[in-house]
């Protein structure tokens, strides 16, 4: 049996790095799959077809996460399509690293939208559904840059650590209609963004890591399914670490 047999799972910002290693891990796990991206109809289209492949119903939606209405109208369109709406996974993210003087409103605002923001509007259009169903699990994709902050990204911290602050607080407001909400804090993890780091730089942060290594987009899938199945029933409002131990 499959660990998210039945199920649908609705992922923000998937169509490459964490969010796409998601949708996969899911898809190889049963769930059907809806997902969102601001990026191209073919970059969602190449998703749909491979996630396809693990017989599953997978569709991508081209969408600003951080647009109320908007938000709304997917989710009914998604809860219509689907028939039901088990799993949400609030993964759409940006970065406009710059030291606080130097950081412009914009900066802030278009951060804290994207990151936060959107959370929240997909949390507001799911929560009634998954009331109606009785159950439901709710992950945020926080960062140790939220729990520990960092220089230069005071605007992403700050985005990352009201993930977490958002899923205890669902946590509590939504656990007697067996909604669960809980964040991973994912760590220094290879991805497109991070490639384009200097080679120096990516050393020296593996040189800090008990682990040793980078993490990659599948150890933090792994840990998104854990907290999207049943395994986790009695998990939430909890923060797990996916970091190698940098931050232990």
């Amino acid at each position: 049996m499959k660990l998210l047999e039945g199920k649908t799972a609705l992922i923000t910002g998937a169509t490459r790095g964490i969010g796409r290693a998601v949708a996969i891990e899911f898809a190889k796990q049963g769930a059907n799959i809806a997902f969102t991206s601001v990026r191209s109809g073919e970059m969602n289209k190449a998703l749909e077809q491979e996630l396809q492949t693990y017989g599953v119903k997978a569709t991508g939606y081209l969408a600003n996460a951080a647009d109320f209405e908007a938000t709304h109208t997917l989710v009914k369109q998604i809860h219509e399509e689907f028939g039901r709406i088990d799993i949400l996974v609030n993964n759409a993210g940006i970065t406009h690293d710059t030291l606080m003087m130097r950081m412009s409103e914009e900066q802030w605002d278009s951060v804290v939208s994207v990151n936060l923001k959107s959370a929240f509007n997909f949390i507001h259009a799911v929560t009634p559904i998954m009331a109606r169903q009785r159950g439901g699990s709710i992950i945020n994709m926080s960062s140790v840059v939220g729990v520990n902050g960092n220089a230069g990204q005071c605007n992403y911290a700050a985005s990352k650590a009201g993930l977490i602050g958002l899923a205890k607080s669902i946590a509590k407001e939504m656990g007697p209609r067996g909604i669960r909400a809980n964040c991973i804090a994912p760590g220094f993890i290879l991805t497109d963004m991070t490639a384009t780091l200097p080679e120096e730089v990516r050393e020296q942060w593996a040189k800090s890591i008990p682990l040793r290594r980078g993490g990659t987009p599948e150890d933090v899938a792994q840990v998104a399914l854990f907290l999207a199945s049943d395994l986790s029933s009695y998990v939430t409002g909890q923060t797990i670490h996916c970091c190698g131990g940098m931050s232990c």
